[in-house]
């Protein structure tokens, strides 16, 4: 017999199990006390993430349901008696939330999350379900409209409160070496898909003359793709697009310099500060964290290179970008010395054994970011920077060139799974009292991915994207 379900309510909405229908292969199936329907069942859920997967249609069964009532409170596990009594079982779930009830199918046909079926025309709510099949557990999040789901938070929230999607190397799609390939996707499509945080290393391809603007797309030495030099200029123009599309989002750019030659810091700067990063319509170039207000429609750029001497009288001499210039070399946890960026960047996985120490530390580094509670203004007007909370930057990604087992796809493969299982089962659970009174916002800060999207498989994102629940209820109660 399987265990029993645990269901974790990761929304700001107490939700309530109505009805569980037990269905079976079997010609009769009864379980005591409960009625014996016969039904045909179709299409009774969507999956989320894996558009092409066909939709399921059951043949004509028995089933047993019983009327129950299960309420979960936001942000709380519970332990119920609900199971399957075979692996032929399948269980229909339906949950309510102020009267609107939405149907799930447990186990969930695929491994990828699933969307709820709401019983409504119109329906106000919209959640999303990872069932980690092996440990009988079950989350809800609410669903997010991936393209635009920055738009749910207020002017007034400070950009390092959010828990934020990102990508190593985000360009790294093309065909190239193993080692240097992170992504499975393009640029577009990860925007399209909740992504917000980009990781960019380019080279400077004239960087005597001040006059070129040329910045090429590199991984360490090596260019990004075996066809031909990709250019930060396109990039910037994808990235530009999205946010004429989708005004209510920002885009994080982490910026440094790698490659070959003899390029400098400096001239890395002065090339960005003339031919790319000037217009302050499209780009946000304080030295500090900006409120979300601020930086709609706009790059946040956070410089992982040096300036030139006459950049850092920008700013009244406070300098240009986000200083992340002396980041910590392959560190479990350290924060630059201008207090804006805490970050886990261990990457030297050079045996398979060794994922297991870098999944140790990814999970701790995302519990240093859910301990903290952002400070909200008390009124909607932004007057003043907000108090120094860093953007905690949390690296998934590690990789070593002469084994396969450890190139950046085969490392995404066992980590990315056991960061949703995390997330979902673990992340900022609190064990005394009412969890929603649990210390911290519970975020996740920015958590940087290789191979996310891998065959439609945007679960890593949307679990992500869904820890921001706590902080949207704090600020709806505002």
């Amino acid at each position: 017999m399987s265990s029993p379900l645990v269901i974790r309510n990761l929304t700001s909405k107490p939700i309530e199990v109505k009805r569980c229908e037990y269905h079976g292969t079997a010609p009769s199936l009864s379980r005591g006390g409960f009625t014996n329907i016969s039904q045909n069942v179709t299409s009774l859920f969507r999956n989320a993430t894996s558009p092409a997967a066909p939709p399921v249609v059951e043949p004509a069964t028995n089933f047993v349901h019983e009327d129950v009532s299960i309420r979960i409170d936001p942000f709380q596990s519970l332990k119920t008696e609900i199971r399957p009594q075979s692996v032929d079982e399948t269980i229909h779930l339906i949950f309510e939330t102020e009267g609107e009830q939405h149907r799930l199918e447990t186990p969930t046909p695929t491994s990828n999350s699933t969307t709820l079926k709401p019983l409504t025309d119109s329906p106000r709510f919209s959640y999303t379900a990872v069932h980690l099949t092996e440990h009988s557990h079950l989350t809800l999040y609410s669903s997010a409209n991936l393209s635009s789901w920055m738009r749910s938070f207020k002017d007034d929230t400070p950009l390092s409160a959010l828990s934020i999607p990102g990508t190593h190397n985000s360009p790294t799609c093309h065909r190239a070496l193993p080692s240097v390939r992170c992504q499975a996707t393009s640029p577009p499509e990860q925007l399209d898909n909740g992504v917000r945080f980009f990781d960019i290393r380019v080279q400077p391809e004239a960087p005597l003359d001040p006059s070129r603007d040329g910045l090429i797309l590199v991984h360490g030495v090596f260019p990004i793709s075996l066809t031909g030099n990709k250019y930060l200029r396109d990039l910037l123009t994808e990235v530009y697009t999205f946010l004429d599309r989708n005004p209510s989002e920002t885009v994080i750019l982490s910026l440094k310099r790698e490659g070959t030659g003899d390029a400098t810091d400096a001239q890395l700067s002065r090339i960005l500060f003339d031919h790319y990063a000037g217009d302050p319509n499209r780009w946000f170039t304080a030295p500090r964290i900006p409120y979300l207000g601020e930086a709609r429609g706009k790059i946040v750029l956070i410089r992982r290179f040096g300036l030139e001497e006459s950049l850092k009288q920008e700013w009244g001499g406070a300098g240009w970008g986000i200083d992340a210039e002396n980041w910590a070399d392959n560190t479990p946890n350290a924060t630059c010395p201008s207090g804006d960026v805490c970050v886990q960047d261990f990457y030297e996985v050079l045996e398979t054994v060794n994922i297991e120490k870098k999944i140790q530390y990814s999970q701790e580094h995302l519990e240093r970011a859910a301990k903290c509670c952002c400070t909200l203004p008390v009124h909607d007007q932004v007057t003043a920077p907000p108090p120094k909370q860093p953007f905690f930057i949390n690296f998934l990604t590690a990789s070593n060139f002469w084994k396969v087992g450890c190139w950046p796809e085969k490392i995404a493969a066992k980590l990315n799974p056991a960061i949703v299982d995390f997330l979902c089962r673990k992340h900022n659970e609190f064990d005394g009292g009412d969890p929603a009174q649990a210390p911290g916002d519970g975020s996740t800060g920015i958590v940087v991915c290789d191979w996310v999207g891998h065959k439609g498989n945007w679960d890593l994102v949307r679990c992500i994207i869904g820890m921001n629940a706590k902080l949207e209820m704090r600020e709806q109660d505002r």
